[in-house]
Formats: structure tokens, sequence, C-alpha cells
């Protein structure tokens, strides 16, 4: 079991490619965004409806309407972005089981559930852990992660296939 959804990996991979980084564009289709990274449109709908609500990406209109970053990459971590599509649940769900022993009958004895759980104490610091790691992180440093990897063209070939895309609805529209 994945503690953070896939829905959070497709919405950081859609969003690197609103950062306006070498390989960017600095707003899309959600159906551009969705064709691009192999999912449904639906599917991309949801994510960007979170998004949005969360102030991460805003509405734009028009005939190259679609989404843009609300903020500015080096604004929006991954933290944000995990919040905006999964909520601010939590990693671990403390069910109190040290009082639930046999040995103890209808009620525990007080040493057995005095203080935090011990267990829990652990889950706790981890997941405090784990949201200050995302918390480091923006879309702006792994855009320049992720696009240091591939070729110059490969920026080239993203953003000739956005605005091809958009220069074809806008075609369609007027015809």
């Amino acid at each position: 079991m994945s503690f953070i959804s896939t829905g959070v990996e497709y919405g950081l991979h859609c969003l690197l490619y609103l950062s306006g980084s070498s390989a960017g564009v600095r707003e899309a289709s959600v159906r551009d965004l969705a064709e691009m990274q192999g999912v449904s449109v639906d599917y991309a709908a949801k994510l960007f409806t979170r998004l949005a609500k969360a102030g991460i990406v805003e509405s734009t209109e028009g005939v190259r309407g679609g989404f843009k970053l609300a903020r500015p990459p080096e604004k929006i971590t991954v933290q944000d972005v995990v919040e905006a599509i999964d909520g601010d649940k939590g990693l671990f769900d403390c069910r109190e089981v040290r009082g639930q022993c046999a040995l103890f009958g209808e009620q525990p004895p007080a040493w057995a559930t005095r203080g935090t759980c011990s267990i829990h104490a652990v889950m706790q610091a981890a997941e405090r852990a784990m949201r200050a790691e995302l918390e480091k992180h923006s879309l702006a440093d792994l855009a320049t992660r992720t696009h240091a990897k591939a070729p110059t063209s490969y920026g080239e070939q993203v953003i000739h296939w956005f605005n091809d895309r958009a220069a074809n609805r806008r075609s369609d529209r007027q015809a």
C-alpha cells in the first residue's frame, strides 16, 4: 500500500510541464496534459480541480485556455501538491491497541495506556520527517533535476507539441 497516491505522481509530472522551464510551457489544457501523461482526461481534470482549489494552479480563458501555475514554481513544494491531491491524511492511525490485550479483560491497567503509545510516537516522528523532506523540494527544483537529464531537443519537442495542439484547437474553432 502506498501512502502517497499515483495521482500525486501524475499531478507533479503535469505541473513540471507548466513550470516554464526549458521543457515546459506556461499554460496548457487538461486534455493536452492528460494526453502527454497517458491518463484519461477525466482523471487529469479531477487532479487539476484539486490543485486549483489548493491555489497551486488557476484556470485560463480563451482559445488557449487551460491551466497555469498560480504562483512561481519556486513557491510550490512537493508537500503542497501531496496535500492538494491526497489531502492532509496521516501516515498512521493509532487504534490504541495497547489497551486491548486479552490479559487485561475489560479494564486495562493505567500503566498500559499511560502517555503516548511508543509505536505511535515513532510513526509521528516518521511522518514529521517525511513532510519536512517534501517541504524542502519545490516544483522548480524538480524541474531543474528532471530536465538536466534530458537532451536539449526534448524541451524543444515538448514546447512544440503543446504549441501545435493549441494552434490546432484555434484553427478548429475558426473553421
